[in-house]
């Protein structure tokens, strides 16, 4: 069973910057599709940003173009998620999550295998 763990969340004011990292287990980590979610408070699940198996593909949900970035480093078996200039509405838990399946939707959660715990991301004002 692969196992996804989150780390890198807090406390951070308005503007301010957090990294997230996902260290999967298992040995075929350059297979995967890596994605991140967030849920907010009374929200459904929303997706965040995925990159390719190779990581030379990318994708962003439109509010966080520009603000966030993912990358993975498939030698260490981790994706980061890298998060500027936060805003209150970025407050949420965060979810890693791997997609088998290179050929399903890249946006949809329901299309991804494993989950991590999540990690919690709280923006202040």
């Amino acid at each position: 069973q692969r196992q996804l763990v989150e780390s890198g969340g807090g406390l951070v004011q308005v503007g301010g910057s957090l990294r997230l990292s996902c260290a999967a287990s298992g040995r075929t980590f350059s297979s995967l599709t890596m994605g991140w979610f967030r849920q907010a408070p009374g929200k459904e699940r929303e997706f965040v940003a995925s990159i390719s198996r190779s990581g030379g593909r990318t994708y962003y949900v439109d509010s966080v173009k520009g603000r966030f970035t993912i990358s993975r480093d498939n030698a260490k078996n981790t994706v980061f998620l890298q998060m500027n200039n936060l805003k209150p509405e970025d407050t949420a838990v965060y979810y890693c999550a791997a997609k088998v399946s290179p050929y399903d939707s890249t946006y949809a959660g329901g299309f991804y295998d494993y989950w991590g715990q999540g990690t919690q991301v709280t923006v202040s004002s």
